[in-house]
Formats: structure tokens, C-alpha cells, sequence
């Protein structure tokens, strides 16, 4: 198959070089010029000896010599041409005067005895001139699909739907039992129409991006035994008015020739958005297209056998009329994985993957809450790499620990230099972070503290929720998340006397959780109202308006209201914070030595007030950095310790 893929690849590229080839041979051959003499002028010129040479060729068939050559004032591309009787006087004669003087004689045989040579070249040009414009012309009917044929659909078959079965989508359970009922219908249909079944018509996979809308359709084509056609909703549109719903006609017509059978349609709001939004501009050929999947949608009967599957991570601006009932009856939410699907998903992802025996994958899944399955691939990759650059025969937690920043924050700038004063700073800033997490009840757990920069960022406190929950939150809750955030500018007033910019994306989030407990939430004085609701505009872009329902003085109080939230916050963090100075000095200290604190060692200095354990591969690293021990990035733990060991001996 690749061969003949790469033949008809580059067949049209050696039909350019011909003709290119051709172009010069004719071009070369126009600038030649041949005069054509008489017998009586070409004697003159031999009797003249201007003559240079002759070129002699017998003709049985005509009785005559063909005489070519060139005259001495002829130029390199100028000849003359004769054709005199065929008899031994008058060769005598011309080679008499050849002889007298000594032209350059060239004497052939005659081509028409090889008669092979002669069908060769009379036939043969024929024959490839008529085969090759035969062939150009069955390119262009339709011949190749790429080529004048705009209209056809860009759908994709697969008929053996693939190699993705359900077995390699990790979690989504209840997403592959609503899934699985389609696959039922079309091997078993008189099952649901016995009892009066209407199957949907098609079915709409809405989800943030990365928690596997398009591996589970895979899935859906890898276990039906039915042709499977695949098209991205941006293939419908095209530069030319009116292609796009002649694609969507094109499309259904072949679906309806091969039933049952399944069409998925990725990405299907860059056809399916709203129309008449007026904002932005109209798109007529868009909405052209969306007519069409509409009309046909309606055109084939419930139980047809043709089912529709759609992916979409804004189903916001899909047009109400693509998803009435009739159309897209169902929506399957595919949401990001909890704990034990992201301990499943980890597992399909590490099956071709060597992992050290240190490495506790449920471990790993209760420490990436709001990752999503491609995060998760891509965090097991990370680790890969690093392992690679290591030199290491396996993946350990250091490279884990690594990946997972690395995703979340970016790559550690290890070379980036930072004063004393600035480190002392971030150290403050961070340990106020993370004293709020350990000492106040209702805040995240303290995984992790760093102050090495990462990103925009100089450091960074990992917080996670100490029980993971599907989305429902409580005022106090929210009210620790906020003191949390207000704790780092807090640390710089209380221990440094100096405030600094640092703070200036946690005041951004801190306020906004607030505002939305007033304008959303409903937990302010000003009683259980909604003022604010998010209202997305379809062309100006996510929340660029909100629907705001209240007067200039209501206004007043939501600011007085949001003001006193933060206002509540910021004095339950500076009374934390003093309470626990000695705490927040501590791991102040302990940061500007090692640099990097886990959940473990957070835990030992609040419990013993010291850090025994000297054994974390980021605080091994910092050492290894402060002694100047040069390729201790590559170097393995054992490694490290033993190179921090011979420095300081």
C-alpha cells in the first residue's frame, strides 16, 4: 500500500519534469536552422570548397542520397539539407570534390532496413501522447478526488472501526453504558423496535477538552461491526459558497447507501454556532451549512440505522435547533475523572512504561485532582523524559514529583540566579501560604512548598482539597480559600514590613471567589439573590458581558459586601499568622536551605520543630546546587547523597 501510495505521489512530478524536458528540447531544437539546397547549389558550394562537412545517408525506398553538413560561414546551429539522384556518377562526382577539398565525409546506413527502429519511432510516440492524455483526463473526471471535486464529502470510512476498543478507555463508565446502547441497536435492532424503541438519531459528547470525547467515539467504531465514517466540523466549510451543504449531502447520501452505520462529527460547533447572533459579523456559508445537517437530520426515520455522534467542549453556542429532540435527543457529559478513574486511566497510560518500585500509581492519582486523562498521558510522558535524560533504567517519584510541576507550573529555572533578599521574600511569602493550610480547618492540605521560580511564578504553595468533591463548596470553604490567598501578602506586612507585587495574582482570584459569593452564591447580606450571570457572547469571546440585573445602589452594596468578604479574610490570616510566627519563621528558614518541602517534611517540622530526613531528591538537588557539584541534575539519589557527602568531607 505504501508503495503505491508513493507512486501515485510522484507520478505527477515526473509528468513535470517530461514536459519541462520537452519545453527544452523544442526550445533548442526552434534555434536550429536547415537551408535547403539543389543538386546544382550544392555543386557550386563544393566547387567554391566552402564546404566544412557532409553528412551521407542512403534512401533505397526514395532512390536518392540525403546530403546534410555545414557551410564554412555557417554558424554552430545553422546546416543545409540536399537530396541528390542515387547513381555512381554523380557520387563520383561530389566525392571528386570532397577529395580535392578534404571535407569531413560522414557516411550512415540506411535506417529503413531496421524495421523495428522504424515502428519504434513512428508508433511508439503516438501510442504515449494518446495513453498520457487518456490518463490526465480520467484524473480530473474523478480520478483523484482532490481535484475538481469540491463538493464530495471529506468523511473518512473505516470499516472495521478501528483499533480503540472500551477496554482502552480507563474510567467513564456510565459514558460507555449510554454509548454501548447504540452499538446494541445497530447489531440487534429488532430488540428495541419490538418494543417500541425510538434509538436517538444522534448523540452529543460535550466536555471539558482532554477527558476523552474523541476516544470514546473511537471506542463506539473499534466495537461495532458497522462502517464508520469520521469528519471534523471544520471540513464541511469551505472557500467556495455552497460547498459545505453540498459536503453534508454528499455525506448522508453515502451514509444512507451503507446503513447502519455510524458518523461522528468532532468539533461540531465550527458548523453548528448559533445563527442571527448579529454580533461579529454573519457567516452565510456557515449557516448554510447548518441548514442542511438540520434538514437532513430530519430526513431519515428513527430507526434508519444511521447514528450521529458529535464532540464539542462549548455546547453554549450550538444552535437550540441542532439540539432538539429529533436531532441530538441525548447529551453524554464527559466530565474530568475522579480518583479511582484517574488510578484507572494511569494504568492504561504506564502498561508500555517501566516504573521504579517506589512508584504507587493510587498515590499519584490523589495527588492530580482536576487532571484530566490527555494531563495525566502527558504527565506519565513528562516523567518518561526526564527519566531518559537521566540516564535511569526506570521512572521514579523524583521524575514524577518533576513531571507534575512541570505540567502544572512549567520547567524549574534552576539558572536563574536570585539574590538573598529576593529568596528571603519568596520564603516568607510562601511559608504564610502554607501556615493558613495547616493551622486553619477548613483550608486544603499543605502538599508541597518550592521557591524555585517555575513559570511566571517565583514559587508556589501546592494546596489540595483534603476530601475530593464533585462540585458543591461552603461558604466557609470558600472563606479559607480566600484566607489562604490574602496569607502571602499578610507574611510580607507582618515579617518583612515591606509589601511586595507578588500577591498581585492571588488578590485577582481572592476577589473573584468573593464577588461571586455576593452576585452568585448568594452568601452576603444581601440575602440568597443572583445579580450576575455569566453570558457568554457566541463571536465576542468568553466572558467578555454579564447580565447584570440591579441599580447604581445595589452596585454600592455588592462592593461593600465583597470589600467586607475580603476585608474579613485578610484579619483571619494576620491573626493566624501572628499566632504562629514561630512556625511561619521555620519553614521560612527551612525554604532558603533547602528549597523544596514535601507533604512529609512539612508534617515533621510542624510536629518535632526539625527536619531530619535529608533524603527528598528536591532538597538533594538544592545541596548539591549550593556546593557547586557540577551534572548533579542526572545524577540518581544514591548518586547525590554520596556527592554531597565527599563536598562537605
Amino acid at each position: 500500500m505504501k508503495n503505491k501510495k508513493y507512486q501515485k505521489q510522484t507520478i505527477p512530478y515526473l509528468l513535470l519534469i517530461m514536459v519541462m524536458v520537452g519545453v527544452l528540447l523544442f526550445y533548442n531544437l526552434s534555434q536550429y536552422k536547415v537551408n535547403e539546397f539543389t543538386y546544382d547549389q550544392f555543386i557550386i558550394e563544393l566547387s567554391k570548397e566552402s564546404v566544412k562537412n557532409i553528412e551521407i545517408t542512403p534512401k533505397n525506398s526514395a532512390g536518392v542520397y540525403s546530403i546534410s553538413g555545414q557551410l564554412k560561414e555557417y554558424p554552430e546551429y545553422e546546416s543545409f539539407k540536399v537530396n541528390v539522384p542515387m547513381s555512381e556518377s554523380v557520387l563520383e562526382k561530389i566525392l571528386t570534390y570532397v577529395d580535392e577539398s578534404e571535407i569531413e565525409v560522414i557516411t550512415k546506413t540506411n535506417p529503413e532496413t531496421n524495421g523495428f527502429l522504424m515502428i519504434f519511432l513512428n508508433i511508439v510516440p503516438y501510442i504515449i501522447l494518446i495513453g498520457g492524455t487518456i490518463w490526465l483526463f480520467s484524473k480530473i473526471s474523478g480520478g483523484n478526488k482532490n481535484n475538481m471535486d469540491f463538493g464530495r464529502s471529506k468523511a473518512k470510512l473505516s470499516e472495521d472501526g478501528g483499533k480503540v476498543k472500551f477496554a482502552d478507555v480507563a474510567g467513564l463508565i456510565e459514558e460507555k453504558q449510554e454509548v454501548s446502547e447504540l452499538i446494541d441497536f445497530l447489531k440487534n435492532p429488532k430488540k428495541f423496535q419490538k418494543l417500541g424503541a425510538r434509538i436517538p438519531k444522534g448523540v452529543l459528547l460535550v466536555g471539558p477538552p482532554g477527558t476523552g470525547k474523541t476516544l470514546l467515539a473511537k471506542a463506539v467504531a473499534g466495537e461495532a461491526n458497522v462502517p464508520f465514517y469520521y469528519i471534523s466540523g471544520s471540513d464541511f466549510v469551505e472557500l467556495f459558497v455552497g460547498v459545505g451543504a453540498s459536503r453534508v449531502r454528499d455525506m448522508f447520501k453515502q451514509a444512507k447507501q451503507s446503513a447502519p452505520c455510524l458518523i461522528f462529527i468532532d468539533e461540531i460547533d465550527a458548523v453548528g454556532r448559533q445563527r442571527g447572533t448579529g454580533l461579529g459579523g454573519g457567516h452565510d456559508e456557515r449557516e448554510q451549512t447548518l441548514n442542511q445537517l438540520l434538514t437532513e437530520m430530519d430526513g431519515f426515520g428513527a430507526n434508519e440505522g444511521i447514528i450521529i455522534i458529535a464532540a464539542t467542549n462549548r455546547p453554549d453556542v450550538l444552535d437550540p435547533a441542532l439540539l432538539r429532540p429529533g436531532r441530538f435527543d441525548r447529551q453524554v457529559t464527559v466530565s474530568l475523572p475522579d480518583q479511582i478513574e484517574r488510578k484507572a486511566i494511569l494504568g492504561v497510560h504506564a502498561r508500555d512504561k517501566i516504573f521504579d518500585k517506589s512508584v504507587n500509581l493510587e498515590n499519584l492519582s490523589k495527588r492530580t485532582p482536576g487532571f484530566s486523562g490527555a494531563d495525566l498521558e502527558n504527565l506519565l510522558n513528562e516523567a518518561a523524559l526526564l527519566a531518559v535524560r537521566r540516564n535511569k533504567d526506570a521512572i521514579s517519584m523524583s521524575e514524577i514529583d518533576e513531571a507534575t510541576d512541570r505540567v502544572l507550573m512549567g520547567p524549574a529555572k534552576e539558572s536563574r540566579k536570585i539574590t538573598e533578599k529576593e529568596k528571603k521574600l519568596i520564603a516568607i511569602h510562601e511559608s504564610g501560604h502554607a501556615v493558613i493550610g495547616l493551622k486553619l480547618k477548613e483550608a486544603n492540605e499543605v502538599h508541597k512548598i518550592t521557591i524555585i521560580p517555575r513559570g511566571m511564578a517565583g514559587g508556589y504553595t501546592m494546596m489540595l482539597p483534603k476530601e475530593e468533591k464533585i462540585a458543591i463548596m461552603t461558604k466557609s470553604e470558600l472563606e479559607a480559600s480566600i484566607t489562604g490567598l490574602l496569607a502571602g501578602r499578610v507574611a510580607e506586612d507582618l515579617f518583612i514590613g515591606e509589601i511586595t507585587t507578588g500577591a498581585s495574582d492571588d488578590f485577582r482570584r481572592a476577589t473573584k471567589i468573593a464577588r461571586s459569593m455576593v452576585t452568585e452564591y448568594g452568601m452576603s447580606d444581601l440575602g440568597p439573590v443572583q445579580f450576575e450571570h455569566k453570558s457568554e457572547g457566541v463571536f465576542l469571546g468568553r466572558d467578555y458581558n454579564k447580565s447584570q440585573n440591579f441599580s447604581d445602589t445595589v452596585a454600592l452594596e455588592i462592593d461593600q459586601e465583597v470589600r467586607k468578604i475580603v476585608d474579613n479574610s485578610y484579619k483571619e490570616a494576620t491573626k493566624i499568622l501572628k499566632d504562629n510566627k514561630k512556625l511561619v519563621t521555620l519553614l521560612t528558614d527551612t525554604l532558603i536551605e533547602k528549597e523544596t518541602l514535601t507533604r512529609e517534611e512539612i508534617v515533621e517540622l510542624v510536629e518535632t520543630g526539625k527536619l531530619t530526613s535529608a533524603s527528598n531528591p528536591e532538597n538533594l538537588k538544592a545541596q548539591a546546587k549550593k556546593l557547586g557539584i557540577k551534572g548533579y541534575t542526572k545524577m540518581s539519589e544514591a548518586e547525590l547523597i554520596k556527592a554531597i557527602e565527599d563536598s562537605k568531607s
